[in-house]
């Protein structure tokens, strides 16, 4: 997945991070164009100003993620082919994370070697392995319970120049316990912590209105997308019982099931022209 796309799943959230999320989550279903004045109500009603709204939008077509055509004095928006097939990537990726799967034991080990004096290729490759899931073991060492993952890891080392690698699909033999091997490759202490976030903030929040449903709704795609990017998706037979991804799991599916048609309803009434005071105002 484009590196850009993982920055901005975890980054800060700026006005152009959180238009990711609205495009992806209420543009990309329409299969159609917006109206500018569209996704700049939507970025207003979320705190920015309509100035930092409109150089996010222009920030985003030079950044090739939009399109831009005038009709008349007023521009319609549209995602780029680009900008498409990394919003259902991710989309198919936000929604799939988290859904309770079995493990057969297996492990795919990847020994990676770049020489010495590409300390730039080196860092890359570590940075795209990690945002991949897979933990190290050190020495170039690195492994995933997700052997399905193999072919996408292949494309990442097989375009870093200089990159030597060796994979094998393996099961633990008899030196060593499964759990020091998941204490050694991850450090999920701050994953924890992020799902303890994730579920004090959105389980006692209820919209009161369509816009309110709109914000809430981006809220939590946006505070979702970073979970695949942090949280190596080890399965639950390598994870302590109290691990919090299943609650947060379902919390998410419930309040984004919940939330959606007044959000998106929300969405297409600001596109027909009816929600921009409301927008203004919020």
């Amino acid at each position: 997945m484009d590196d850009q796309l993982r920055r901005r799943s975890v980054g800060a959230p700026a006005a152009r991070s959180l238009l990711l999320t609205i495009l992806g989550e209420f543009v990309l279903p329409r299969e159609d164009a917006v109206w500018q004045e569209t996704l700049v109500g939507a970025l207003v009603s979320l705190g920015y100003s309509p100035q930092a709204a409109r150089q996010a939008l222009a920030r985003s077509v030079r950044g090739g993620w939009l399109s831009s055509s005038r009709v008349g004095r007023r521009a319609r928006v549209s995602l780029t082919a680009r900008a498409e097939e990394l919003l259902a990537a991710g989309a198919s990726r936000i929604y799939s994370f988290g859904s309770p799967s079995r493990w057969d034991g297996r492990w795919l080990v990847l020994i990676l070697r770049v020489p010495e004096e590409r300390r730039a290729v080196r860092h890359q490759l570590r940075t795209q392995l990690a945002w991949a899931g897979l933990g190290s073991l050190g020495g170039g060492v690195w492994l995933t319970p997700h052997v399905e993952r193999e072919t996408e890891l292949l494309e990442v080392v097989t375009e870093a120049p200089a990159a030597l690698a060796t994979s094998f699909v393996a099961s633990l033999g008899a030196l060593g316990q499964v759990e020091d091997v998941v204490a050694a490759a991850w450090d999920l202490d701050e994953v924890r912590a992020q799902y303890d976030a994730f579920v004090e903030d959105f389980s006692g929040v209820r919209p009161s209105t369509a816009s309110a449903a709109f914000r809430l709704q981006t809220s939590l795609v946006h505070a979702w997308r970073k979970f695949p990017f942090l949280d190596p998706d080890l399965p639950g037979e390598l994870l302590p019982a109290d691990w919090p991804r299943r609650r947060a799991h379902e919390l998410f599916s419930a309040r984004h099931a919940r939330w959606a048609p007044a959000a998106r309803a929300w969405f297409e009434e600001l596109e027909a022209g009816r929600s921009s005071r409301t927008a203004a105002a919020a």
